[in-house]
């Protein structure tokens, strides 16, 4: 029995898939540094469904903290001491594709592989670049996931997981802004001399006992003036990531990544963002984890589309412990 084309196209699409599964975390083709470190982490977090993605939050203290003696009344009164973050799905699609004349004209196994190597590879190498712009959106475009712009905000406000923060202020980010700095006194100008203090503060302002940021991403201008202001002291990160094309320092504890660059992972310029990813995962559907449908053969067209999905979002549950150094 001969095996058709399409059936042989179809097979060698799910089979690369298969063969490159770290491919979307750490294809080099734009930067995507935070992409692939979140993924590196364990921070990408397969759930089984539900209506939104749900974080709860401990937002305040109990209240029945009291110091007694003998027969004072105790206070039982109930603490509310909990609330949740909501984050809608969101969907990504993306197609392998081929006519029916390339099919048959590349129908020896040998030519044919090529054909669905160069797509796939291409298909991955798209999603990942085109996520890690998302990551770093406001969230406005349609049907886009909710980025740093809009979780770690250039104001520290906005409504993020359907909690307005400005009303409950607990859930702000915090800002080192070199206009108006945190430590108070004028106007900072940015650069080699000045940088390590804007981050110091910005650091203070974000450490809670031990939750402290583990990931700092910069833009081209910003992982300059931190590289420059090194010297002869500059640590470079361990050597996983320099193969896999990243240039990244350390910040105390913290890696610092460039996600800038001609080719950037969409970082906006002149910001530097201080993460703690102990509060900051993607969640994605396990049923929808750039998982292939059947393969579709159009009605009206000589050619074969092979669609992969996608579903989840960028999900924080303390913005508190989220920074953003900027202009």
């Amino acid at each position: 029995m001969t095996v058709s084309p399409n059936a042989t196209f179809t097979a060698l699409v799910t089979t690369t898939f298969r063969n490159h599964p770290n491919m979307v975390a750490d294809n080099v083709s734009n930067n995507n540094a935070l992409y692939r470190r979140l993924y590196k982490k364990g921070k990408v977090n397969l759930i089984d469904g539900g209506w939104e993605i749900v974080r709860p939050l401990d937002y305040t203290e109990n209240s029945t903290y009291q110091r007694y003696s003998g027969y004072d009344t105790l206070n039982i009164s109930p603490s509310d001491v909990l609330t949740a973050a909501n984050y809608a799905w969101k969907n990504v699609a993306i197609h392998v594709s081929a006519s029916g004349t390339e099919i048959r004209n590349n129908s020896g196994k040998e030519r044919i592989i090529n054909l669905v190597e160069a797509r796939v590879k291409n298909a991955l190498r798209t999603f990942a670049n085109d996520m890690s712009s998302d990551i770093y959106s406001d969230g406005t475009a349609t049907n886009q996931i909710g980025g740093l712009k809009a979780i770690v905000a250039d104001a520290g406000t906005g409504t993020v997981g359907g909690i307005n923060s400005s009303t409950y202020t607990w859930w702000q980010n915090v800002v080192q802004s070199n206009a108006s700095p945190l430590q108070g006194g004028g106007a900072v100008t940015i650069g080699t001399t000045t940088i390590q203090t804007q981050m110091n503060n910005l650091w203070y302002a974000l450490t809670r006992g031990g939750d402290v940021p583990d990931i700092i991403v910069a833009d081209n201008n910003y992982f300059d003036f931190y590289e420059e202001s090194l010297q002869q002291y500059k640590r470079y990160m361990d050597s996983d990531e320099a193969q896999g094309g990243f240039l990244a320092l350390k910040y105390k504890t913290a890696d610092v990544f460039f996600d800038g660059g001609t080719k950037g992972g969409g970082i906006a310029s002149n910001h530097m963002y201080f993460l703690n990813t102990d509060f900051l995962e993607m969640a994605v559907h396990r049923d929808a984890n750039l998982e292939r449908l059947d393969d579709k053969i159009s009605l009206n067209q000589d050619a074969v589309v092979i669609p992969f999905l996608w579903q989840g979002n960028l999900v924080c549950s303390n913005r508190s412990l989220q920074g953003v150094l900027k202009a």
